[in-house]
């Protein structure tokens, strides 16, 4: 019997399905791959038949990911982020050291600014790269080998991560100044049964408005919007399309257009955490790092809490 030899993928296979996903059609992925669409066209169909699987579908000029597509993909970046941090480490010279960084949010790039300059001051030898695009999944980014360090709020549970407890702040419910609820100091998980709610764009068992005081109090809001930037949030919020919840750092509370009440009578507190792979060796960058930022946050940071917490290795999955 004959036989059949396999046609082997090559990176750029692997490059083109991610930029197809993430820019939903030919045209997006093929600029920022600097390919013509044709072109992209053919690597994606010699894809198709080397994998013996479809992909993508294709609606209306859209490429929508298949079953077998959405598996290829979640493979495909693991893939991609490995040889990045392969040529990486090829490139660095004997004493030079990598840590990429993403966080739980945007907003916390505000102040995070004053750690990487600083620390990139006092250890020339260590770069940190902020990997964007893992910002709101660091958990997941750092199970899957995309980094090496996130900072979040949510706190990890798997074995594998272990947590440095960073700050704590205080999540508030953010109203129109004429709203029904602006007179008050506070609110319950019922008050907001009739409102909607604008958050981040994430996972709602990731939200701490959910997890932390709306599902215990069994209530869910009549209408949600998920919206990506904070200052458009605020904004939102002061033209009366809805309410919002917030840590207090992140936005400018003394705003005339806007009020701030607590999450129940004694409010809905949080810990900042930076989380990292669990290691025998290479840690001294990351808690170094990490010192840093401990450092710098009672200046950048107004209203937080520094903790004392210490450090946890989960036990359990």
């Amino acid at each position: 019997m004959k036989e059949i030899q396999r046609t082997m993928l090559e990176l750029r296979h692997y490059q083109l399905v991610v930029a197809a996903a993430e820019e939903g059609t030919l045209v997006a992925a093929a600029r920022r791959l600097h390919l013509t669409p044709s072109a992209l066209s053919h690597q994606l169909r010699h894809a198709e038949e080397a994998l013996g699987s479809t992909l993508f579908q294709r609606r209306h000029r859209r490429l929508l990911l298949t079953a077998a597509g959405e598996r290829f993909l979640d493979s495909a970046r693991k893939v991609l982020a490995e040889v990045e941090r392969a040529e990486a480490s090829a490139r660095r010279g004997e004493g030079e050291q990598l840590i990429r960084l993403s966080t739980g949010c945007y907003t916390v790039y505000g102040w995070l600014g004053r750690a990487l300059v600083k620390f990139a001051d006092t250890h020339p030898d260590v770069e940190v790269r902020v990997v964007l695009e893992a910002t709101q999944r660091p958990l997941e980014a750092l199970l899957d080998g995309k980094l090496d360090l996130g900072l979040t709020s949510s706190e990890p549970s798997h074995p594998r991560l272990v947590d440095l407890p960073l700050f704590r702040d205080e999540l508030v419910l953010v109203v129109p100044a004429g709203h029904r609820l602006a007179g008050q100091t506070s609110v319950r998980p019922e008050d907001l049964a009739s409102e909607r709610l604008l958050t981040y764009d994430a996972p709602r068992e990731e939200l701490d408005i959910f997890g932390k005081f709306l599902w215990p109090g069994g209530v869910e809001p009549l209408r949600t919007q998920r919206v990506p930037l904070t200052e458009a949030m605020v904004e939102l919020v002061a033209a009366g399309c809805g309410v919002t919840a917030l840590a207090t750092w992140a936005f400018k509370t003394s705003d005339p257009k806007i009020r701030t009440l607590r999450l129940g009578p004694r409010g809905v507190q949080r810990t900042w955490r930076a989380v990292h792979l669990r290691a025998r060796t290479g840690l001294e960058p990351i808690q170094q790092f990490v010192s840093v930022v401990r450092g710098l946050l009672p200046a950048p940071v107004r209203g937080l809490r520094p903790t004392t917490v210490a450090p946890r290795s989960r036990a359990t999955g």
